[in-house]
């Protein structure tokens, strides 16, 4: 399991939302306080964010977050109304590498998981490789379930380019609740196409893993964010609830959907 974060709102900078709170998720990788199945997050990990030209972009790193010379830097400098940010935890067989480190991101959206699919080599992987088109498989770099569930979100929504961005991620938790029976999948996801933020609270045979949202911090005036676990204890933090999709917006109220 990881840790997992996301901001939408104002233009601030990278360190503004990365590493200042005083929960941030530089923290989260040493001390997180609501992890389970790890007790830390030092795999590696990524930002990301879209360019003016509303692109997706992502830094990955698979060292620990607080070993990295040149965050600092990048974090002083780089602005940004939308990020993405991840630190992570390898599952068992899962190669800590630049490859398996998220965000991942194709030319319109970005993509994190923080969970897993028990028996995901001889279960998930094998249905979920049957259902790719060739083109999507070829993409993949990596050898982590989070990728593969990545894949086959582009998948179903290169099936169909009407579907909405809600509907494509409850079919994919619909899909591997079929192909999970007795076993265990955590599928908390956060996702953008640039304008907004998709957060998935799911489980099956498991209780869900913690995420939270917040649309009213003094931190971060006229922001909305998602986290696993708050940031800080400026803005009220409301746990996303169980098995829901939640959508923010910058121009509505939160829009929570139940898978």
């Amino acid at each position: 399991m990881c840790r997992m974060a996301a901001y939408l709102g104002p233009e601030i900078t990278l360190e503004d939302f990365l590493l200042s709170p005083p929960h941030s998720l530089r923290a989260q990788a040493r001390a997180p306080r609501e992890l389970r199945y790890a007790q830390l997050n030092a795999d590696g990990f990524g930002f990301g964010w879209f360019n003016t030209e509303g692109q997706p972009g992502a830094y990955v790193n698979p060292a620990p977050i607080w070993s990295d010379p040149n965050l600092p830097s990048l974090a002083h400098s780089l602005y940004g109304d939308l990020w993405l940010g991840f630190v992570r935890s390898a599952n068992n067989g899962s190669h800590i590498s630049h490859a398996n480190t998220q965000p991942f991101s194709d030319t319109e959206i970005l993509f994190v998981h923080n969970g897993f699919l028990q028996d995901f080599d001889t279960r998930c992987r094998p249905a979920i490789s049957a259902e790719l088109a060739p083109e999507i498989a070829a993409a993949i770099q990596g050898n982590t379930d989070s990728e593969y569930l990545f894949a086959l979100l582009r998948h179903v929504l290169s099936d169909d380019p009407d579907m909405a961005l809600e509907t494509a991620l409850a079919e994919i938790c619909a899909r591997v609740d079929d192909w999970s029976e007795d076993t265990t999948a955590l599928l908390n996801f956060l996702v953008s196409e640039g304008t907004r933020l998709y957060a998935v609270r799911h489980a099956i045979n498991d209780p869900c893993p913690s995420l939270y949202y917040c649309t009213d911090n003094e931190r971060f005036p006229g922001a909305q964010l998602i986290a696993s676990e708050p940031l800080d204890s400026n803005g009220i933090w409301q746990p996303v609830p169980e098995h829901h999709i939640l959508i923010l917006d910058p121009e509505e109220p939160p829009e929570l959907i139940e898978l």
